[in-house]
């Protein structure tokens, strides 16, 4: 079992995303994604300045991976499924907005994009962590993150890239304490720290001020950094 750390610049529900029962990791993060297997966790940490709150230093999600599957069963797996997971970005339900399944296989097997919180310039992202990691065991806490205990700080992450090696000495300690805390499992403790909104015409959907496209970007070429102590 290997804990997996990084900072989520803006938690928007999207990545990862809470809703539905399972919480997925499909976009952004690749080399976790490559790399999870069944029995890791996944735990992510406030950045220090989303609009103005500093949620640095606490957990925002941890999840343990429970499934892995490619993108291509992903999206076999929510089209007889999962249904919410598939975006509608005209939805008045902001969790169908935001759904995380968003590269369409069957109309196209090199993966079609949907309308959705991610653009073609994340494609590349995307596609490249291959999988999509679920989970059906796991605690969000988006707006209303925890604190990490002192003993656990080594696991925080601020900037790009991620942790897992230097989590080793601490990671059975981690999955006591977050399993032993009395949050609520499977469930949303809190909200998503900002709401990703979208600008819709009669000719196309578009990302207007998608934080989750923006971050990606960004992140993509540092993302195999790891901070070891």
């Amino acid at each position: 079992m290997r804990l997996f750390s990084y900072c989520i610049p803006t938690d928007d529900g999207a990545a990862p995303n809470p809703y539905f029962g399972i919480c997925t990791l499909t976009i952004c993060k690749p080399f976790i994604r490559r790399n999870a297997e069944v029995g890791d966790w996944i735990a992510g940490v406030g950045s220090k300045n989303v609009n103005g709150i500093d949620y640095s230093g606490r957990l925002v999600y941890a999840m343990r991976v429970t499934d892995v599957m490619s993108l291509e069963d992903y999206d076999s797996f929510c089209r007889d499924q999962l249904l919410g997971k598939i975006p509608d970005i005209r939805s008045k339900n902001y969790q169908k907005r935001v759904g995380d399944c968003i590269y369409d296989f069957e109309a196209n097997a090199d993966g079609k994009l949907r309308p959705s919180v991610h653009g073609l310039g994340n494609r590349k992202t995307d596609l490249g962590g291959k999988n999509t990691l679920l989970s059906t065991h796991f605690y969000y806490f988006g707006d209303q993150p925890i604190e990490i205990p002192q003993e656990l700080t080594g696991i925080i992450k601020q900037g790009q890239g991620h942790k897992s090696t230097s989590n080793e000495g601490v990671k059975l300690q981690f999955v006591e304490w977050i399993e032993n805390a009395g949050y609520r499992i499977n469930s949303l403790n809190g909200k998503p720290q900002v709401q990703v909104t979208f600008k819709q015409s009669q000719e196309s959907d578009s990302i207007e001020g998608s934080t989750c496209f923006k971050r990606c970007i960004e992140s993509e070429e540092d993302e195999t950094h790891e901070l070891i102590h």
